[in-house]
């Protein structure tokens, strides 16, 4: 028995969407990537936009995809289907014609629209140029929204998570909301908002405070940059696979700083998205820059992510108390192609074993849809580090191994803190909330190797047995 595992980091209604999308993430190559989508497409009514997928263009050497792969099986059927990361995603051309999209449109600042030689889109658009798009998907509406939100508490239910930390939208927030009043949730829920919408957030707390130990609410949630898939993580130096190419922030440097001094000046917790060196670098900056002229207090500030660090960098952490919100299975999964992108800056790479070493108070979380919601899958990556493809026995960038038992601490105490929880869960003590897990095997008595085999016999919130 362990404590219920808390998941540091999900897109929680949007996991639940996913169970009932088009699948492309296991995709191995362009014809099945487009003939999912077209299988999929008979399955729905006409009109219907075909969204999710989460494909990795990885798996088929790297080609990115294009909207002539699509077209001619999806004829009635917008096509808006994103890679894994989230960073990236493909629009058929009837998404295109339904967002305005030509080789007219401008490019848009922190984001990219990517044309053939002639000019034309070829239907790819990266972060901030995705928006182009998402405003005119149809909403989904409450009730299917609320349906999202039980499937994916059971989901993570049957995978031993008790709580999440949620990122999202205040429209999110309204759903866990209704859904409480109306039949109680599962699954605990943290839920972060918009940071440029913290001035909304702080009226929210002073007029209905921060929620309750099932919903609770008081943390923003911003972005510095994209991801490391997509090119769309800032870097110092460029990639090694496209010398022109350093990344971007989706953000200006002077809106972070206003909207995290602004937040944190009104009692609010901060939690920032930054992937490439350089993001990293600049939210350490500005962090370090708003405690100063904020003053002391338990501001708890979150860096999401934190994947790829100068090595000057990684006591910032421990010396600052910033919280490294990572995803180990990340880990295993970029570790397969990571190094021909940045070369040896892999060295300090989803640094689990610096971090700790350097007082980081580091947690774990999975980043769902973009990756499983499983932390046993989560401590098996952190503790062998031995990618997806086997390809790495003895783990990849080994000597950042940590143990089973830090693992689990990042999973449960840990998360528990950053969160502003850790009286009411993350450990098993009495007069803490029953909030446990009971496994199949001894997770620090087996090889590690083995940790990947082990399930969930039952899963208990507040008491209650939510799955067995």
């Amino acid at each position: 028995m362990v404590p219920g595992f808390i998941d540091g980091h999900v897109h929680f209604l949007t996991g639940g969407f996913r169970l009932a999308s088009v699948q492309l993430r296991d995709a191995k190559t362009p014809e099945e990537f487009a003939s999912r989508i077209g299988e999929f497409a008979k399955t729905i009514p006409a009109g219907t936009w075909i969204q999710g997928g989460d494909w990795d263009h990885q798996l088929w050497g790297g080609e990115l995809p294009h909207r002539r792969w699509v077209d001619a099986l999806t004829r009635e059927h917008p096509v808006w289907v994103n890679r894994l990361d989230g960073h990236m995603a493909l629009a058929s051309s009837l998404a295109l014609e339904a967002a305005g999209i030509t080789r007219a449109t401008r490019d848009v600042e922190g984001g990219a629209i990517e044309r053939d030689p002639t000019g034309e889109p070829t239907g790819l658009l990266k972060d901030n140029a995705m928006g182009l798009v998402d405003r005119v998907v149809p909403p989904p509406g409450e009730e299917l929204s609320l349906r999202a939100l039980d499937a994916a508490m059971s989901y993570v239910a049957a995978r031993g998570v008790t709580s999440v930390h949620h990122m999202g939208s205040f429209d999110d927030l309204e759903v866990f909301r209704k859904a409480q009043a109306q039949s109680g949730l599962r699954t605990r829920l943290y839920a972060a908002v918009p940071l440029g919408e913290w001035e909304r957030l702080r009226d929210l707390v002073a007029a209905d405070g921060k929620g309750d130990r099932s919903l609770s609410w008081g943390v923003l949630k911003g972005f510095v940059d994209g991801s490391l898939g997509s090119h769309t993580a800032a870097f110092h130096a460029p990639y090694d696979d496209q010398p022109s190419d350093r990344g971007f922030f989706v953000n200006a440097e002077d809106d972070l700083y206003r909207w995290i001094s602004g937040a944190d000046s009104a009692g609010l917790q901060v939690a920032v998205h930054a992937i490439g060196d350089r993001a990293n670098q600049t939210l350490f900056d500005i962090y370090e820059r708003v405690a100063k002229e904020n003053g002391p207090r338990d501001r708890r500030f979150r860096i999401e992510h934190a994947q790829h660090l100068r090595p000057e960098d990684i006591p910032r952490f421990g010396a600052l108390g910033v919280i490294p919100s990572m995803q180990p299975y990340h880990a295993i999964d970029d570790g397969r192609w990571a190094e021909k992108l940045i070369g040896l800056r892999i060295r300090t790479t989803y640094a689990f074993r610096s971090l700790l070493d350097t007082n980081a108070p580091l947690i774990f979380g999975s980043d769902w849809f973009v990756a499983p919601p499983t932390p046993l899958e989560g401590i098996y990556a952190a503790v062998t580090r031995r990618t997806l493809d086997d390809l790495n026995p003895q783990g990849w960038v080994p000597e950042e191994k940590i143990s089973v038992e830090e693992a689990l601490v990042a999973y449960t105490r840990s998360a528990a803190r950053a969160a502003f929880a850790e009286n009411d869960v993350g450990i098993l003590k009495e007069g803490f909330l029953a909030d446990f897990v009971v496994l199949d095997r001894d997770l620090t008595a087996i090889a590690p190797e083995e940790i990947r085999d082990a399930r969930v016999i039952a899963t208990v919130v507040a008491g209650k047995v939510v799955y067995e």
